[in-house]
């Protein structure tokens, strides 16, 4: 009698882990179709490959997440607890709770970017009201748990005919199929950087997919070590301008004036000195100069993208913003401006099929000889480029040899010094070849200026600033004031040399040129996330980096963050602050501000 007892208990008992099983497959299918908003937000696969691997990763992840709530909530009350109402009541609040989860995890990975996490749940409940706009957050968990309920007993009536037909081991095995798989094709297409398959890797919550890049590249599988992004989407309606321009009409003004922006990649504000670039020095103390300017970002890519649209990084990684042009150049063309941009082919491939040089003329050089050779050639093409213009015209000159501590073959340069920074012993060999650079960029400047008639507008900045550091990967995650905080000089026609202390960035240069240049009455949040530089921004933080890692910037303190909601405090040295607290009000400002122009 007692081994009969026991032998129904272990037959009750395994009857129960059976159901559990197709009741977690059930809710892994409940929560691939919660899933699916998240490519509301990033966009939907344009290739087939993309659409197979999106395939078999959802359902493998979210069948996975499913099992793992299944392990760690059911089974051990399953063994303690084996009554199948208790169970299946237990089970139907903790399925519901999970997808509920889920769902708020879509409504703030699509407002914010991130998932959910200490810090995203603690921005969220601040901004609640914004993100919960209807009564659905009532109606939507009652109609789940009345599915988990109406699913467990369903289930739970019919475990012996699914038992019977023996579907358990063919879905185990299916599932197991697609998530080996999906990390398997994901391997590979990180070490080749298929980009249609990669930029799904943050879409997903607690989604690590396999890597091993190192691994495939010493196998002979080489990527092709492209930054292309084409494929990180927003798929709301974008209204870039808010507001139809208004700018005077050319054929009223008296004189258009000429803008040339020079922009040089790797040009650190703390390095402009009478000692490495006299010229400038000069030139900036002639003018009117800024100095606390910032970049839009650490990498030739953001930066650009502040300089031309205006607008924060992370719209820069939507893909509307790949077909649409700045309004900015949109308006240099209608009031009959020439237009150009001089850079090399590896800058121009950057912003490869991207509008945001429609209306310019794309002129590129290049030079086995490095990238100082490269800038003298584009220096010397814009000269004689601007010779022949017979009107108005706009132009950007981008320069690249520091970035690379390049010189040409050679050159004279200056002494070496000690720097004036910390830095490691390695450091200081980069530190005194990057001077050399500047040294060379300086002498380009001036050679490109004297060819420059004084009633053109002149900006003078770096597309980002630069740390002392041979590996690309280091350079590019450091949001750091050496790496983001560049010289900033303005030379304006018939305007005497002045200093502006307050805080300005690239995101005020269009806003400067649509209002003052082109002369629009429209408000510059009509179209930038900046103001003019001529006035003091209202905004008290600067937003630096793309939509994967920002810092903002604030008055006394620097909070760097990445999609993961992962953040670090630093004070305005960059300085690890352990004890401070997330300012969430601010932070709010930001994700407001990034997606304020799909809001309208």
């Amino acid at each position: 009698m007692v081994e009969r007892k026991k032998q129904m208990t272990r037959d009750k008992v395994s009857r129960l882990v059976n159901w559990g099983h197709w009741f977690a497959f059930f809710n892994g299918f409940l929560a691939m179709i919660i899933g699916a908003r998240y490519l509301s937000s990033v966009g939907y696969p344009e290739t087939i490959i993309g659409w197979g691997y999106l395939a078999i990763s959802t359902i493998g992840h979210f069948s996975f997440l499913a099992f793992i709530v299944y392990v760690v909530f059911l089974f051990p009350i399953t063994l303690l607890l084996p009554y199948s109402k208790i169970l299946r009541g237990y089970a139907a609040l903790v399925a519901t709770l999970g997808l509920c989860i889920l769902l708020y995890d879509t409504i703030v990975f699509d407002d914010y970017g991130i998932h959910l996490s200490p810090f995203a749940f603690d921005l969220a409940w601040t901004d609640l009201n914004a993100l919960l706009k209807s009564t659905s957050y009532i109606a939507t968990p009652t109609a789940i748990i009345l599915i988990e309920l109406t699913a467990a007993n369903f289930i739970w009536k019919r475990i012996e005919k699914l038992e019977k037909k023996q579907f358990g081991n063919k879905a185990i095995a299916f599932v197991g199929i697609c998530f080996i798989s999906s990390h398997l094709v994901h391997i590979w297409a990180d070490a080749s950087d298929v980009t249609q398959i990669t930029r799904f890797d943050d879409t997903y919550p607690l989604s690590y997919p396999a890597t091993a890049r190192s691994f495939m590249e010493s196998h002979g599988i080489e990527g092709t070590n492209s930054d292309d992004n084409r494929y990180q989407t927003k798929s709301r309606n974008l209204s870039y301008p808010i507001l139809p321009l208004q700018c005077k009409d050319p054929a009223l003004l008296s004189q258009q004036t000429n803008v040339l922006i020079i922009s040089v990649d790797g040009l650190r504000a703390d390095m402009v000195n009478e000692l490495t670039m006299p010229f400038l020095t000069q030139y900036q103390n002639d003018n009117k100069q800024f100095t606390d300017h910032f970049s839009g970002g650490n990498q030739f890519k953001t930066g650009m993208f502040a300089m031309f649209y205006g607008l924060q990084g992370n719209y820069g990684d939507r893909k509307e913003f790949y077909h649409t042009p700045p309004v900015m150049t949109v308006a240099m063309v209608q009031a009959g401006y020439q237009q150009a941009i001089f850079l090399s082919e590896e800058n121009e491939k950057v912003f490869d099929n991207r509008s945001i040089f429609d209306g310019l003329s794309v002129i590129t050089n290049e030079s086995e000889e490095g990238s100082a050779q490269t800038d003298m050639k584009n220096v010397q093409a814009f000269i004689d480029w601007s010779a022949s213009q017979q009107s108005h015209w706009f132009s950007l000159v981008n320069l690249s040899a520091p970035k690379h501590y390049d010189t040409p073959i050679g050159f004279l340069g200056i002494e070496t010094i000690k720097p004036h920074i910390d830095v490691k012993p390695a450091q200081k060999v980069l530190y005194n070849q990057y001077r050399q650079s500047l040294y060379f960029i300086d002498q380009q400047l001036k050679e490109l200026l004297n060819h420059v008639g004084d009633d053109t507008l002149i900006m003078i900045t770096g597309t980002h600033g630069q740390i002392f550091s041979s590996n690309p990967s280091e350079v590019n995650q450091d949001l750091s004031p050496g790496n983001v905080k560049v010289p900033f000089v303005m030379h304006w026609p018939n305007v005497s040399a002045d200093t502006v202390s307050y805080r300005t960035s690239h995101f005020g240069i269009v806003p400067t040129i649509m209002s003052q240049v082109l002369h629009c009455n429209n408000s510059t949040r009509d179209y930038s996330s900046g103001y003019s530089l001529l006035q003091p921004s209202q905004q008290k933080w600067v937003y630096i980096g793309d939509s994967r890692t920002f810092a903002i910037y604030q008055k006394s303190e620097i909070t760097v963050l990445d999609r993961h909601g992962k953040y670090r405090i630093y004070d305005i040295n960059y300085q690890k602050q352990l004890k401070q607290k997330l300012s969430a009000p601010e932070l709010i400002q930001v994700m407001r501000e990034g997606r304020r122009l799909y809001n309208q």
